[in-house]
């Protein structure tokens, strides 16, 4: 075997260790019979929050349908959510990761975060087309003509009220691409999926599982729905027939055990983002304000319903599966963390209005 046979360019080479086709049968390039040869090298930057990285994944699925045997780098802050079968390297946001990516080359190189070091990071990089946000003359600037739209909606709370495109029309239209509901992508752990779903299943003793995601973390209490609303619903589900589960992380986990002993739906804990997409998909219904949850649901193709305020609606893609619901007095917090009146809007959203959304969404066929 010679050096100069060595197929450097195949979607099987490792960097300096042995391929697949080595390990499997002894496949030697001058010889092996699985060479594919990288028909575009792509990186895409997209370093936060775990939700917008969730959500960028269909980008994934659309430039596979153009560029079959692409090869995938993504460098982020929450390299665990990205699925390893889909995605060729997946980097933490490091100095070594950015050391790796500013001396590799690329044909395509995409940045949809407006954070200065991911900015920075584009106009550093070696590529032929660049997408998205980069760093010039001491400020955020935009790639091509593209991505002028989602910058200026960034910038401009005005702007952004009226924007009528979702997330992924914004972030495809960025990229020179068309968005054509290509579904979101996820990492799961099949043993703790056949785990949860036994344990649910069992519990639930054939009732529709209803998930119930309380919270929304820390920064944005402006979503919370009431506390005694969630109560007040969590009977009526059961009382109906379904079985119902809590869902939260560390910071519902109080406020979910005070609601398990009030009405004696089932919280199993707060886990690992790992177990805890694991848990969500054991569920037929989840409802969530927007968070990170809705994410997840809308990867896991789970039928939703999302409560939303401070946002501008349009923004989110639910595919056919999910019903929005919003205060009937609108809201006064456009992307604000405290509210302006006396009672939030979030009582707006009405328990009986929800329970009759779960009731149309079960009976789906």
């Amino acid at each position: 075997m010679e050096i100069e046979n060595v197929k450097f360019d195949c979607k099987h080479f490792k960097g300096h260790i042995p391929c697949v086709p080595n390990k499997n049968k002894d496949a030697v390039c001058d010889t092996c019979d699985d060479y594919i040869k990288i028909s575009k090298k792509i990186l895409i930057i997209k370093l936060g929050a775990i939700g917008d990285v969730i959500r960028t994944t269909p980008l994934i699925i659309k430039f596979k349908q153009l560029y079959p045997n692409a090869h995938f780098t993504w460098i982020t802050l929450y390299p665990d959510v990205l699925p390893t079968d889909e995605i060729d390297n997946i980097l933490r946001l490091d100095a070594i990761s950015i050391f790796k990516i500013t001396n590799d080359s690329f044909d395509i190189a995409i940045n949809l975060d407006k954070d200065k070091e991911a900015c920075m990071l584009l106009t550093s990089v070696n590529a032929i087309e660049k997408y998205g946000f980069l760093y010039s003359n001491g400020h955020i600037d935009i790639a091509t003509e593209n991505a002028k739209h989602k910058l200026l909606t960034g910038l401009f709370d005005n702007i952004s009220k009226i924007n009528k495109k979702s997330y992924l029309e914004e972030i495809f239209e960025i990229c020179h691409l068309d968005f054509n509901y290509e579904e979101y992508l996820i990492r799961l752990n099949e043993h703790l999926v056949i785990k949860w779903h036994k344990e649910i299943n069992n519990k639930s003793k054939g009732k529709k599982i209803i998930g119930l995601n309380t919270g929304c973390g820390e920064r944005w209490k402006t979503r919370l729905w009431p506390n005694e609303y969630w109560i007040d619903l969590i009977n009526r589900l059961q009382n109906l027939g379904y079985f119902c589960m809590l869902l939260g992380g560390s910071d519902e986990d109080e406020q979910n055990r005070i609601y398990a002993n009030k009405t004696g739906a089932h919280y199993p804990g707060h886990f690992s983002l790992e177990e805890f997409f694991s848990l969500s998909s054991s569920c037929d219904v989840i409802i969530t304000p927007v968070s990170l949850m809705m994410h997840i649901a809308i990867a896991l193709k789970k039928q939703m319903i999302l409560f939303n305020n401070i946002f501008n609606p349009h923004e989110f893609e639910l595919y056919g599966r999910g019903i929005l619901m919003e205060p009937t007095s609108g809201c006064d917090c456009f992307y604000g963390n405290t509210c302006k009146r006396d009672i939030s809007c979030m009582h707006d959203i009405s328990v009986e209005d929800v329970a009759n959304n779960v009731i149309k969404l079960t009976s789906k066929k």
